[in-house]
């Protein structure tokens, strides 16, 4: 007699990864198992969050890149209003490691939006855009899909005059052009209307410079009958202070050059290249850019400044780093201090360009900050299998096209802030079998990352986490499963070794997804309310995942 039920039901089912379970709506992913797609929306908040730069380990980053404009462009005539709100909300809480994707989106929602969405979009722009080079990128980003009709322009506009002179002095000095945009560009294409005296001078000094601020007589009109258009003189004295000592920081000598950046607060980028000596990085500390601060740990190193037993400003360095506030208010990213902490800890640039001594006190100010960077996590107090996919696909797929920053490496990153938050946490790795790691949350970041990154790849099965704990009898109320979900090489499904764990345990686990990759797919079973998929850092998702544990969401 044939088992025909051996080879067809719908209860209790065991189905290979490489076949659909039968009666659901799975796809087939790009390894060639089968997972279930995400919902478009989800999909824009992996893309704000984890972009597409450089591509997967499957898929190049012109592919993902247009499969996730295609669904961006789905919730744009799905709920205009919704997908810019949502723009919006990632970009400014600092959710995201890069701002490109959120300027990205919001240029598709300016440019192919119905007129209502467009003109949310444009409303946004200062919100999104807060900063001289992400407007430069949003004015590339949008030529592709519009002109520069009225709205653009009157929303490029009121980016400059909504801005103090002050402040916006500071962005022209700072962030002087981008991606073949100056704000010289900007403004000719806008014409806005000085709201005050300093606004006028400003944006004279930004066209044409100081010879910019006498009399003017600009001709314009059509051709037939050109018109000539006299502007008055624009007296200096209008002029922020700050552009003054822009102005003669480019020719100024060492000592001047030093009292010029402590007076004015001036940035790195008004120095040029060849004064840029150990008493300019000094000057600049204590008012730096985190972020900068955290990009230039290696620079400030090499040209000796940071050193065993320059403890004065090992102590300005690490202070900073470690303000939970500050960090907050430069929206420092975990994964902008994860990269800091590898390019830094290596001793030498990306390229092997550079070396530089490795303070142990900088390093541990660089592991403390990764972990504030994510705010404050309340722990949800669960029995909690954490598992680590280090298959070859997550070997591969870069976080935000950063160099050395892997899906893989990042996973674990992730991991070692669950371990620190919740008390009863056990760690696994797995591609085609299950590893047992040795991680504790007393282990510094760059080590763990190390440690992983040495595990040898393999194919990928998700379900190893529930078979794992299943066959040790581990009782578990929450598995967090950190994968791009690529998973094709386990004879049972995550979904199906879940139920299977449910049942023979008596323990109605969960299962949350950690999507460390923009793709389109899940192992999480969206008709089962014990799973969830969230994206990968996404700087709330570790709140999130404690609630989810806890049964509150």
């Amino acid at each position: 007699m044939i088992d025909y039920a051996a080879h067809f039901r719908t209860r209790n089912v065991i189905t290979p990864q490489s076949e659909p379970i039968p009666g659901s709506a799975q796809v087939q992913n790009s390894a060639g198992g089968y997972v279930w797609a995400v919902d478009d929306w989800k999909r824009l908040d992996r893309f704000l969050v984890l972009g597409t730069e450089g591509g997967s380990y499957y898929a190049s980053e012109r592919i993902l890149t247009r499969e996730n404009a295609g669904a961006i462009e789905r919730c744009l005539k799905a709920d205009g209003r919704r997908t810019v709100d949502r723009i919006v909300e990632v970009s400014q809480a600092g959710r995201a490691p890069k701002n490109d994707p959120a300027l990205f989106a919001l240029a598709m929602c300016a440019g192919l939006g119905n007129d209502t969405t467009v003109r949310l979009a444009l409303l946004a722009l200062p919100q999104v855009a807060r900063i001289g080079t992400h407007l430069f990128h949003f004015a590339q980003f949008v030529e592709g899909f519009r002109g520069w009709g009225r709205g653009l322009r009157s929303a490029i506009g009121r980016w400059y005059t909504e801005k103090t002179p002050d402040a916006l002095a500071y962005q022209a000095i700072k962030y002087q052009g981008r991606d073949g945009w100056t704000h010289k560009d900007l403004l000719r294409l806008a014409h806005p209307n000085a709201p005050t005296p300093a606004h006028a001078a400003l944006f004279r000094w930004l066209i044409a410079g100081r010879d910019g601020l006498g009399e003017r007589t600009i001709t314009r009109g059509p051709k037939a009958a050109p018109r000539p258009w006299v502007y008055g003189a624009v007296e200096s004295d209008s002029l922020p202070p700050i552009l003054a000592a822009f102005e003669e920081a480019q020719t100024a000598d060492g000592n001047r050059l030093v009292q010029l950046i402590q007076e004015y607060s001036l940035p790195m980028e008004v120095v040029p290249t060849e004064k840029r000596t150990p008493q300019v990085y000094e000057a600049l500390l204590p008012h730096a850019g985190l972020t900068w601060l955290f990009r230039n740990l290696g620079n400030l190193s090499k040209c000796g400044l940071l050193t065993r037993g320059a403890w004065d400003r090992i102590k300005v360095v690490t202070t900073r780093m470690t303000n939970a506030e500050e960090l907050k208010r430069a929206r420092v990213h975990p994964i902008q201090v994860l990269a800091a902490l590898a390019t830094y800890g290596g001793g030498h640039g990306i390229r092997g360009k550079g070396e530089w001594p490795v303070v142990p006190e900088v390093l541990d100010a660089a592991d403390q900050a990764f972990y504030l960077a994510f705010g404050a996590v309340e722990p949800a107090g669960k029995r909690t299998v954490l598992g680590l996919d280090i298959s070859g696909s997550m070997g591969m797929a870069q976080i935000n096209g950063i160099p050395n920053l892997t899906a893989r490496t990042a996973s674990s990153a992730m991991a070692m802030l669950a371990l620190k938050t919740e008390p009863r946490c056990t760690t696994i790795a797995f591609t085609d079998h299950p590893t047992e790691i040795d991680l504790s949350k007393y282990r510094r970041l760059d080590d763990v990352c190390k440690y992983t990154d040495s595990l040898p790849m393999g194919g990928t099965d998700c379900s190893l986490p529930m078979v794992w704990a299943r066959n040790k009898k581990i009782e578990v109320d929450t598995f967090i499963v950190y994968t791009d979900s690529e998973t094709w090489a386990g004879k049972v499904h995550p979904t199906q070794a879940l139920q299977q764990y449910r049942r023979e345990m008596g323990i109605p686990a969960r299962l949350a997804v950690v999507g460390m990759c923009s793709n389109g797919f899940t192992i999480a079973d969206p008709n089962d309310s014990g799973m969830m998929d969230c994206v990968g850092f996404d700087t709330a998702a570790p709140n999130v995942l404690a609630a989810f544990s806890r049964g509150d969401v």
